[in-house]
């Protein structure tokens, strides 16, 4: 993530945003890029409207296309009221709404995201979960990392696992949950949670009649159980 947005320089191979390569041609590579880190990086001596100014003037942008645009997604984020209050006054879910207001005046093709729901409540994380698929539905790219699996279920049109820094899977969450199997078992072996996975509920169903246990659960797959077959441990295990 830090090489594509050219945060970090890269040691071998080659990156391409919307065609151009960021090594050969950072600056121009950067016009297509917006980028939220994240930790929030809007300055608190600054009111959130002097924050998108700011922005807006790092690249380039006239005093007239830049008032538009910050009118323009102002309106679109339900930022008004908020324009002229300082960055500390808002909760977590207002500031990352900001941010990405300050990261798409410049009309970005490819947005990144770094967790962008990390440490926020739950209602705040569903809030930014709408104002990502809309970004999305406009025609903005967006490359998004996070810990929570659930979020990458709902939002990603393809997801890549990555497993001590190999991308080990890469489809759409659909298909990786085929390929696991559509239908979960859940079942305990002694004080142990067991899992396994059927193409279909008539298997699973047949599965649960011959094995003879009692407790026992039938669900849809998710991609957390992808997740797991696919790394053999659960999310969050370090060894």
């Amino acid at each position: 993530m830090r090489c594509i947005s050219t945060l970090t320089n890269i040691t071998s191979g080659e990156v391409y945003v919307n065609g151009v390569n960021v090594v050969k041609d950072q600056i121009k590579a950067k016009k297509y890029m917006g980028v939220i880190q994240q930790q929030i990086s809007l300055d608190k001596d600054l009111t959130i409207k002097e924050n998108m100014i700011s922005h807006a003037m790092y690249h380039g942008m006239g005093k007239k296309e830049r008032d538009q645009r910050i009118q323009e997604l102002s309106d679109y984020f339900g930022l008004e009221e908020y324009l002229n209050k300082p960055v500390d006054s808002l909760s977590g879910g207002w500031k990352k709404r900001a941010a990405i207001v300050c990261a798409m005046l410049h009309q970005p093709k490819v947005l990144f995201l770094d967790e962008p729901t990390s440490g926020l409540d739950i209602n705040a994380r569903r809030l930014l979960w709408d104002v990502v698929k809309k970004l999305n539905q406009s025609g903005t790219t967006i490359v998004l990392t996070t810990h929570y699996i659930e979020e990458a279920e709902a939002l990603c049109d393809r997801v890549g696992v990555i497993d001590h820094g190999k991308i080990i899977a890469l489809d759409k969450p659909s298909v990786l949950i085929e390929q696991t199997g559509k239908t979960a078992v859940e079942y305990m072996e002694g004080e142990k949670t067991c899992y396994r996975y059927f193409r279909s509920m008539d298997d699973a169903q047949a599965f649960v009649h011959d094995s003879g246990f009692e407790d026992v659960t039938i669900r849809k797959t998710n991609l957390e159980d992808v997740f797991v077959e696919l790394t053999g441990k659960k999310v969050g295990d370090q060894k």
